[in-house]
């Protein structure tokens, strides 16, 4: 019988005992002088989850077990010997008929003498009433062996009556529900509530992690006391989060079937307790856990950091971040910078050619083992100034890291106090110190030492400093924090502020979630928007909108700001009207309901207030969409009343499974461009400093802002020095995905998933202005190169089979502004284009056990077109006059 016709009659036989009248179930036992014979039986299977021509990997075992008593008391408990004979263990063997199979398959697996003694070795069960109390035997094997012999003994635990339990068996600690009738029990358990020790690790980001769906049904034949047989299946759909056709199956299945009761067994052990039956048959009758021991597979062909450094001098360096070949190398380099030692990582530091040294740092911070940051606390100075591009390296990677560990904040905790530091690293340093206590507060570590110093540092150090400029980089590290009960002091700051203190206090507060903006937060949004207590800068107000929109907005707020847009300059109440136009057109947005109420009021719904002239806008749509993810691309651009441009926002947002992610945010941003054209400001906006620069965040980090220029004689200098070069915005190899997950299986084999994906990201920013020709150029451009390597792994004494999904991509994408002051209206054409993007996938199989060794390999690949996004239609007929223009000339 296969699998799946196994849990199709499992569930049949359900079926038909629950609708049927439940009767009491006798008391299952054991008899004295009487050795039961079961035939046991073992499946495993491990598949794609895709329909790919390529078999999985298949096990089976089958063995006689022999069960007799050796003592028992009146209250119903039995000490029971168990023990497994005549094991044989076979695979799958359809590779054979496959092209590309290294090895040479067998349909038997040889077993070593060692192992089919210590197989063979006895376990005494503790057993009371269905309920397995103890595990006693020899400890000192290897685990493997006694994790199966821990699968067999779970099969014996059941209740004799229905309801629902806490049982700990090889699982762990799990809810299980019974369903009891007259000589049945039908036993199902929820894997999802197991608790056991912990293992492996995985991304502070769900949306990086790793889906699972288990599922676990037992059925138990009993007449006259006696247990006739078990049946038992469980299956595991495991997955990536973001692309579950690269996932894998397991399904497992035991059966125990008696097939004699009537040989004589060993007399009856008289005593008087359980200890005392026990001291009479082992000398050492040592206690053994019921809970799976965990383990991590031995690699034996990995690559060591010590055999690497033997060649480093002859290397020739040839590294682009942005490719995928360098991707996998960064996966390579972490498994081999996890398991060296701190001398051989310091070496390797030391040792490097200059153009690699960045990427062995990604790498030592992403591997986060103790050797590596040890290594990295020694080779990085940060009062060198020579060093200033390795430190700001450093500190983006560990901001990235996807599960940072408190060692690693320390490390940056230690490096920054006290010290003379470079401007731009103490600033990113202070916003990196956010970011880390962020990700571990969600890890569930907000009480560790490490992130109350860390907090406690950014706080203290915020109110000490009168400064505008440290201010606003505390605020950042504020917004990478986003700890609840930081809110208060970002309210203050944003009432309070100066306006660039403000509009970064705002900012921040828009990154917290819908439960965190409570009627507080609404208060403060309100009084800036509507401008109760003093003047604020626009984009403070127009983000305090948005906050009061996208939070489950009341009614009263979404009248009042329509009201408002009477009021407003026609720039800012157009954008705040075509902000209002995007959340109708999406479903899921939180004013959406409220807002179609609103408009059916005609004294609002009319030509005067939802027409407004201007040429801000906000656009939000879809990117691209699978099973899995919804990608959307977001464009917001406010202009100034004379039509410059005062602040462009674009970003890309991932949701998945009901998670999402900031995959990257560009805000750029400039200020008092009218007195270099010869125009006037509004009476009521004061006169602002010139300055034009660039905010980011790439996967939830914000990063530290950069300058294109501040004041005037700054911008004649960049415009009469300029060398024409892109400014770096971020530059290195990421890791996105860090995922080690052991799943024990009923029958006491191991599986272990492991998720592993990075990416290298080249992104670069470029600004020209020419004052002579009244035009400027804004170019963003992206390139990267990602790797994910998804892996189950099941582990047997005698067998192990792996089964691998690899996927790899290279992307470009260019966000490209061309402005022209000259003439009036001013003309903006804003282009977003996406490069094809090539791709592959690598599918693998790999058996082994002591005879034998088969892997199998199968790919495909395939490119998606390049295509240029088609923003909105004021945009589009805008870059027909800029490009037919820029082609005449």
């Amino acid at each position: 019988m296969n699998s799946q016709a196994a849990s199709g009659h499992i569930w049949l036989i359900f079926f038909f005992f629950t609708s049927s009248a439940k009767g009491n179930l006798e008391i299952p036992s054991f008899q004295p002088g009487i050795l039961y014979q079961y035939r046991y039986t073992l499946e495993v299977q491990l598949d794609y989850v895709s329909r790919l021509s390529l078999q999985g990997s298949q096990m089976q075992a089958e063995a006689l077990v022999q069960v007799h008593l050796l003592w028992r008391n009146h209250a119903g408990e039995q000490l029971l010997q168990i023990q497994i004979q005549d094991l044989k263990v076979y695979h799958d063997s359809k590779h054979e008929k496959i092209q590309n199979v290294t090895g040479d398959p067998s349909t038997e697996v040889v077993l070593g003498k060692e192992d089919t003694a210590e197989l063979q070795l006895p376990v005494f069960l503790h057993w009371n009433n269905g309920k397995v109390e103890g595990i006693y035997g020899d400890s000192g094997g290897r685990s493997q062996i006694l994790n199966l012999k821990r699968g067999l003994i779970s099969l014996l635990q059941f209740q004799p009556h229905s309801g629902t339990a806490t049982e700990e068996d090889v699982s762990g600690s799990c809810q299980v529900t019974y369903v009891v009738s007259k000589d049945s029990i039908v036993k199902t358990k929820d894997l999802q509530s197991c608790t056991r020790p912990k293992f492996g690790f995985t991304s502070v980001n769900k949306i990086f992690g790793v889906l699972w769906q288990p599922t676990s049904n037992s059925f138990y034949s009993v007449h006259r006391s006696l247990i006739q047989s078990v049946l038992s299946e469980e299956s595991y759909v495991v997955s990536p989060t973001l692309k579950s056709s690269t996932g894998t199956k397991i399904t497992s299945r035991q059966q125990l079937k008696l097939v004699s009761s009537s040989m004589p067994g060993p007399a009856e052990t008289l005593g008087e307790s359980l200890q005392e039956a026990l001291a009479g048959i082992l000398e050492k009758h040592q206690p053994l856990s019921t809970i799976s021991e965990l383990f991590k597979r031995t690699c034996m062909q990995c690559p060591s950091l010590k055999t690497y450094l033997r060649t480093l001098g002859n290397r020739r360096v040839k590294m682009d971040v942005s490719k995928v070949s360098t991707t996998w190398q960064f996966h390579r380099f972490i498994q081999m910078l996890r398991g060296a030692k701190k001398r051989d990582v310091l070496q390797l530091l030391r040792k490097a050619p200059e153009k690699m040294v960045t990427f062995f740092i990604d790498a030592a911070v992403a591997a986060q083992s103790t050797a590596s940051l040890a290594a990295l606390s020694e080779f990085l100075d940060f009062s060198s100034q020579g060093q200033v591009p390795l430190l700001e390296q450093f500190l983006y990677a560990a901001a990235f890291s996807p599960q940072p560990s408190k060692e690693l904040l320390r490390l940056v905790l230690d490096k920054l106090n006290g010290k003379e530091l470079d401007p731009a690293i103490w600033e990113t340093g202070i916003i990196v110190i956010g970011c880390l206590v962020g990700k571990l507060c969600r890890m569930k570590l907000c009480g560790l030492q490490e992130v109350g110093l860390g907090m406690e540092t950014v706080l203290r150090r915020l109110r000490d400093t009168k400064e505008n400029s440290e201010i606003i980089i505390y605020l950042l590290s504020l917004q990478n924090a986003l700890l609840p009960e930081t809110i208060p002091t970002l309210l203050h700051y944003a009432e309070e502020g100066s306006a660039g203190v403000s509009g970064t206090a705002v900012s921040a507060l828009q990154r917290f979630s819908s439960q965190h903006i409570t009627g507080e937060v609404k208060k403060a949004m309100r009084r800036i928007f509507h401008q109760k207590s003093r003047n604020y800068e626009k984009t403070s107000r127009l983000a305090a909108a948005e906050i009061l929109l996208d939070n489950e907005p009341l009614p009263m707020d979404l009248t009042n700001i329509l009201l408002a847009t009477r009021e407003l300059e026609a720039e800012m109440s157009k954008f705040l009207l075509s902000k209002i136009q995007t959340s109708l057109h999406s479903h899921h947005h939180p004013a959406r309901k409220a807002m179609k109420e609103i408009l059916k009021d005609p004294q609002i719904n009319n030509y005067n207030y939802l027409s407004k002239a201007g040429s801000s806008s906000s656009f939000s749509g879809p990117l691209a969409v699978t099973d899995d993810m919804l990608s959307t691309f977001s464009l917001e651009l406010l202009f100034t009343e004379s039509g410059l441009l005062r602040k462009s926002v674009s970003g890309f947002m991932l949701r998945s499974h009901g998670h999402q992610l900031q995959a990257a945010q560009v805000s750029i941003e400039a200020k008092g461009l009218e007195s270099v054209l010869g125009e006037s400001n509004p009476e009521e906006e004061e006169e602002q400093e010139l300055m034009a620069g660039m905010s980011a965040i790439f996967f939830d980090v914000q990063l530290r802002p950069i300058v294109f220029f501040q004041g005037y004689t700054d911008l004649m200098a960049k415009v009469l020095l300029s060398s024409g070069e892109p400014t770096s915005v971020v530059k290195g190899t990421v890791l996105l995905m860090d995922h080690e997950q052991a799943i024990p299986l009923q029958s006491g084999l191991q599986t272990v998933i492991k998720l592993q994906g990075a990416l290298g990201l080249d992104i670069s920013a470029n600004i020209d202005i020419n004052l002579w020709e009244q035009e400027s150029r804004t170019s963003v451009k992206t390139r990267g190169g990602l790797a994910i390597d998804f892996t189950t792994e099941i582990d047997a004494p005698f067998f192990q089979a792996t089964v691998k999904s690899q996927t790899e991509a290279e992307a470009s994408i260019n966000f490209d502004t061309s402005v022209r002051f000259s003439g009036n209206p001013v003309l903006m054409c804003l282009q977003l284009r996406e490069e094809q993007l090539p791709y592959r996938e690598i599918f693998t199989i790999s058996e082994s056990s002591p005879n034998q060794s088969i892997t199998v390999r199968k790919g495909r690949r395939g490119t998606i077109a390049g295509r240029e996004l088609s923003l909105h239609r004021a945009n589009s007929e805008m870059c027909k006059i800029l490009l037919t223009e820029a082609k005449e000339q």
